[in-house]
Parts: structure tokens; sequence; C-alpha cells
């Protein structure tokens, strides 16, 4: 259930880093080298980034296909930055509210984007939703299981607590109610990344000081992609790559 990736680097075009590579985000949208779970992510798009001096990123989201947006092509063609998150999505629920179900969701500094499914969605995680404030619930963009992932994790962040932790606890949270779930979950604030490998693949490739990549899959065959494995958190900058096992949830 999709496809996404941060980029940390040396300013480049999106399309550079979405479209250009061979098997770039642009093409796992109809052809996935190492997908486990469904096959075309054309239920929708879209890309965060960072610009120079401003924080707070800029967002582009549709309900189509990646490659069937013209305005998209000229988008990625001249817009340049250091840091962005892209996603391609095949929907949990076809139709499920559209481009507002598009990864990247976004708060202030940050961007997210959610891999995979929550299972015996939305019954396992009623409770969940329920220990949330009203005004955050009222406040989802989409009826989607991401969405809802989302705010589980926003809340955290809102609360104070660090990405690494808000991140690993929402996991290990959502993990405990619906223990079917796929949870690669990837936050960045354009400066560090944070996300999670819990059911389906995830990628990374380091170049210190040039670029930091992290994907669900390798957007070519550069021998420096390293996966990382199954249950684990990883934190990146632009320089270094920290894996740590997850601990296994308690019901």
């Amino acid at each position: 259930m999709c496809r996404h990736l941060v980029f940390l680097g040396d300013e480049s075009a999106i399309g550079e880093v979405v479209v250009d590579p061979a098997h770039g985000l642009y093409r796992q949208a109809w052809e996935p080298r190492m997908q486990k779970h469904g096959t075309v992510n054309a239920d929708g798009f879209g890309v965060g980034w960072y610009a120079d001096g401003d924080p707070a990123p800029a967002r582009y989201r549709r309900t189509g296909p990646m490659w069937a947006d013209a305005n998209f092509a000229d988008l990625a063609r001249v817009v340049r930055t250091g840091a962005l998150l892209a996603a391609v999505r095949d929907a949990t629920e076809a139709g499920a509210d559209g481009e507002a179900a598009a990864a990247p969701f976004s708060w202030g500094p940050y961007l997210f984007s959610h891999n995979g499914a929550l299972g015996n969605w939305p019954g396992s995680v009623a409770q969940l939703a329920s220990g949330l404030p009203p005004a955050e619930l009222l406040a989802l963009e989409a009826r989607c299981d991401s969405a809802l992932v989302w705010a589980l994790l926003l809340h955290r962040l809102r609360n104070g607590e660090g990405t690494g932790r808000a991140l690993t606890e929402t996991v290990r949270e959502v993990a405990a109610a619906a223990p079917a779930s796929r949870l690669n979950l990837l936050l960045t604030d354009g400066r560090t990344v944070t996300a999670s490998a819990w059911g389906d693949t995830l990628w990374y490739l380091l170049e210190p000081g040039r670029r930091t990549v992290v994907a669900s899959e390798p957007y070519d065959d550069d021998p420096l992609w390293t996966e990382v494995p199954d249950r684990c958190l990883l934190v990146a900058t632009r320089t270094d790559v920290l894996l740590t096992p997850f601990e296994e949830p308690t019901t």
C-alpha cells in the first residue's frame, strides 16, 4: 500500500529525485519493484518540500496518478529544494476522501506519510481515536487510516514529545490495538528523518554531506542502498543514520 521517500541533500529539482531515476517514485506509481501489498499506486500522490528561509513546507497533492498530471511535470522540472517528502498512494479503501487523503500530511515544520494499512479498520482503533481531544478528531483531513495515524502522532508532537519517541509510541500503540497493521511511517522537518519499518520494505542511501534518502524501495541500482530490518526505527540526518530495533508491543 503506497510508496514514499524523503530526500535531504544538495539542492536539486524535485524531478531529479522523484521522476528522473530509473526506478523513481514516478515509475513506482505503476511498476514498483518491491511492494509487498498491492501492485499499482494510482489513487493519488503528493510532494512536500522546503524553501530556504521558510520552516513551513509547501505541498502539492492530487487525487489521480502522478503520471497523469501535466502540472506536476512542470513543477517537478523547475522547483528546487534541499529537502522533500513525496508519496504515491494505493488507497486502503477506494475513493476515500480523494486529495485530502494523499500524503504528505503536514503541521508546522513537519511532513508525514504512512505506507501500510490498519488491520480491521476502523473498529480496531476506535478506542485510540476516542482518546484524542474532540477538536483534534474534528480537524482530521480525511477519514482514512493514514489520517488517524497522523492525528495520533501529531497529538504526541503537540504535547512536546521528541520525534523519535512520538513515532515509536504511535507505532507501538497502533500495533497493539490492531496487530495486523503495517506501519511504515515517514516524518521529517526538513533537517531530520524519523521512520519506521513495520510490515513493508524500507531502504536508505547515505552519502554524508551530499544526500540522505529514505525510501520504500531504491530508486536506482546504486550499491550504497541499504535495507532497514523489519521492526526498526530509523533516525537520519544529512550525515548519518541510526537504526534501533523496536520492542514487541504488549497487549
